[in-house]
């Protein structure tokens, strides 16, 4: 389920792109005085202020400790993408957008692998905003500029909040409703100022967070059109060829602006990035053994138990290795459509997720290697919710008492039952089936049926064809409980576009949460986003009590207080039974060709493959002499 990811890279679908673009905006500072000061800074920190506030990097920093300053340039990198793509535009609804195409764009602020709540200028040098965080300056560096050498300039920055709040995706107009205006000072300062009713410390990261696009490049092309015509930004990569659905190749900008920035000083070390595209997994792993791509992350635990012993690993050409992910591991699993009303009652979406079995899956198609998620922040100790709730998520939780389940108070923490290692837990589907009847769906002739007479159907909507060895013994599960469930395999483009449109029953999802949670929560949880066509709220949530502790989340200028409500948060949503957590992975299991290297010491939330590992060209010429490499 997840995808090539690293600090400026993400590979995938939209979702993932979208999560590049919000590990770049959790930086929102705090000051907690009654004066209103302001604060000129080269970068930004969750809960502090200043020139120094939390960061870790000075001003003046060199690099970042994680890279290799010395690492060479050259070589290609390539690896593998699922599905297909027939765009180059990722931030709009219309189109599948290619792997990597978020590369082009750059942001006025960037994040960091070796810290959580950080951000370090990268358009801009200097940013300003008052202790009350109702407006943010950015000061553009005069050097910025696009690939075809016109200047970064502030009206681009207006022109970019401007086109993506209007013709944008879904997530964007929803970050952006407590956008007051934006107007260019001076060609190089741009400032945004915020509404007076948000009261929110993250909208000037918000801003940060924000791609530039060229406003002289659209003024005749519409922004909402996908396109395969590689668009004009100032990143370090430029398009070097897109063949639709099949392959997407970038390659180094000679002439990239930031180059020398302290940010990116053993970064961006490939003179191309290469993407083939597969419609399975199986087929993706046959292209790596033959060759066709170098570098691999697995995600299928059957492959990594049983099928890396081909002749290349053998001979040492390919090295295989474990990298512990430092990261939250996500929220993956199957998602209610609780727009349908046969989900709206709780006790159902309960009884179907009790009939999913872990421990035979695991043992019998998992081989072992992994760990049953139970939260939405699950391998982070931090801000994942455990036990009763505490004294201090009490007294958050108590005033909305009114719009959660009881069990949110009176029990701990929702975590799946263990099931037997057969693959059917006799006991949990008596218990589930007691929840079923409860909720007025009782066996009619084999069949789980209402007072109308209408059969509880479930659909799994899904388009890997590897996934259904894990979803039919859940459905014979299911069926053998008196639910009509069924599987439909669709290609991605068709996945995708019933997706955004919420049309399925169960969909299988993965979000990649923040250890500094703020507004992108929005688009996964909240009312707004329940019923806006492409938000990220696969299952429809749309409670008070929900939208009160986002609301919460973003307004908190304080860590203590964030982890506190982030736990009522996870809490809440576990206790709502709004999907059926599915499983992790504490680590990153790699393969790739033995011609690239990466820093002996590997930042905690970043692989870093594309980013700062580099090409050897010493390797690369051993390798070809022995007839690894054609």
């Amino acid at each position: 389920m997840r995808t090539l990811a690293h600090t400026r890279f993400m590979l995938g679908t939209w979702l993932f792109v979208f999560m590049a673009f919000i590990a770049t905006l959790m930086v929102a500072p705090a000051f907690a005085q009654d004066e209103v000061r302001i604060i000129k800074s080269h970068g930004l920190s969750v809960f502090g202020t200043g020139e120094a506030g939390d960061l870790k990097y000075p001003r003046d920093f060199p690099h970042l400790d994680y890279v290799n300053p010395n690492a060479p340039k050259g070589g290609t990198f390539s690896t593998w993408g699922f599905g297909t793509f027939d765009s180059m535009t990722p931030y709009i609804l219309k189109g599948q957008a290619a792997s990597l195409s978020s590369v082009f764009f750059e942001t006025m602020m960037a994040g960091t692998a070796d810290e959580t709540d950080s951000s370090y200028g990268l358009l801009a040098h200097t940013v300003e905003y008052p202790s009350d965080f109702s407006w943010v300056i950015f000061h553009i560096r005069p050097e910025a500029q696009f690939s075809d050498g016109t200047p970064v300039r502030a009206e681009d920055a207006v022109f970019s909040l401007n086109v993506l709040r209007e013709k944008g995706r879904p997530i964007y107009k929803t970050i952006l409703d407590d956008f007051e205006s934006v107007e260019a000072l001076d060609p190089l300062t741009v400032k945004y100022t915020f509404k007076k009713t948000s009261n929110n410390a993250e909208l000037p990261l918000a801003a940060a967070g924000l791609p530039v696009f060229s406003k002289a490049y659209y003024a005749d092309k519409d922004f909402a059109e996908s396109t395969l015509e590689p668009p004009l930004g100032s990143g370090p990569y430029l398009l070097e060829e897109a063949v639709a659905g099949k392959k997407v190749s970038y390659k180094r900008n000679p002439n990239y602006w930031g180059r020398d920035l302290n940010l990116n000083i053993g970064r961006d070390n490939f003179d191309r990035i290469v993407i083939e595209y597969y419609t399975d997994y199986t087929s993706a792993f046959e292209g790596f053994k033959g060759g066709n791509y170098n570098f691999r992350e697995e995600y299928q635990s059957k492959i990594w138990a049983t099928s890396y012993n081909f002749p290349a690993l053998e001979k040492g050409w390919v090295k295989r290795e474990q990298i512990p992910d430092g990261r939250p591991s996500g929220t993956q699993g199957f998602f209610f459509n609780m727009r349908k009303d046969k989900f709206q009652d709780p006790r159902v979406r309960r009884a179907i997720g009790m009939m999913f079995n872990f421990e035979w899956s695991n043992k019998t198609l998992f081989y072992g290697l992994y760990r049953r998620t139970d939260s939405f922040w699950e391998n982070s100790d931090i801000l994942q919710a455990t036990g009763m709730p505490s004294a201090e998520e009490l007294a958050i939780l108590q005033p909305l008492r009114a719009d959660l389940p009881e069990s949110v108070f009176t029990e701990p923490a929702f975590t799946p039952k263990v099931s037997t290692i057969n693959k059917l837990d006799r006991a949990l589907s008596r218990e589930a089936g007691a929840l079923l009847d409860a909720a007025g769906w009782t066996i009619q002739d084999g069949k789980r049926r209402n007072e109308a007479g209408e059969t509880l159907t479930v659909e799994f909507l899904e388009d890997s064809p590897s996934f259904e060895r894990i979803i039919n013994p859940y459905i014979e599960n299911l069926n053998r409980l008196g639910i009509e469930a069924t599987l439909l395999n669709v290609d991605s483009a068709q996945a995708t576009e019933r997706t955004r449109a919420f049309d399925y029953d169960i969909v299988i999802g993965r979000f990649s949460m923040s250890q500094t949670p703020g507004i992108e929560l929005r688009s996964i949880f909240s009312s707004e986003s329940a019923d806006t066509a492409g938000s990220s709220n696969l299952s429809g949530v749309a409670n008070p009590a929900i939208d009160a502790l986002l609301k919460k989340i973003e307004t908190t200028n304080d860590r203590e207080q964030l982890t506190y409500t982030v736990h009522a948060l996870d809490r809440a949503l576990r206790a709502m039974h709004i999907w059926v957590p599915q499983w992790y992975n504490p680590y990153h299991n790699i393969a790739y060709l033995d011609i690239y290297e990466h820093p002996e010491t590997l930042p905690p939330f970043a692989m870093g493959e594309a980013d700062f590992w580099w090409f050897s060209q010493e390797k690369y010429d051993k390798l070809k002499e022995v007839g690894a490499i054609k």
